[in-house]
């Protein structure tokens, strides 16, 4: 199964955010999905991960 990422504009846009949110938040919040280094200049975030997340957040984790 490939992974699907998001770049840190379309993950901050799930939220209707500004595309700094997903940094500052990293910073702020243990448990907030880690970005993966693809390459130089290119940091995105795993879909499932960010998934992840929202589940545990709302209280649906699996």
């Amino acid at each position: 199964m490939a992974h699907i990422f998001l770049t840190d504009s379309q993950f901050a846009e799930r939220y209707e955010n500004h595309r700094s949110w997903p940094w500052r938040r990293l910073k702020l919040d243990p448990d907030f999905p880690k970005p993966v280094k693809l390459s130089p200049g290119c940091t995105r975030w795993k879909l499932a991960d960010v998934e992840a997340w929202e589940a545990a957040k709302s209280g649906y984790a699996e």
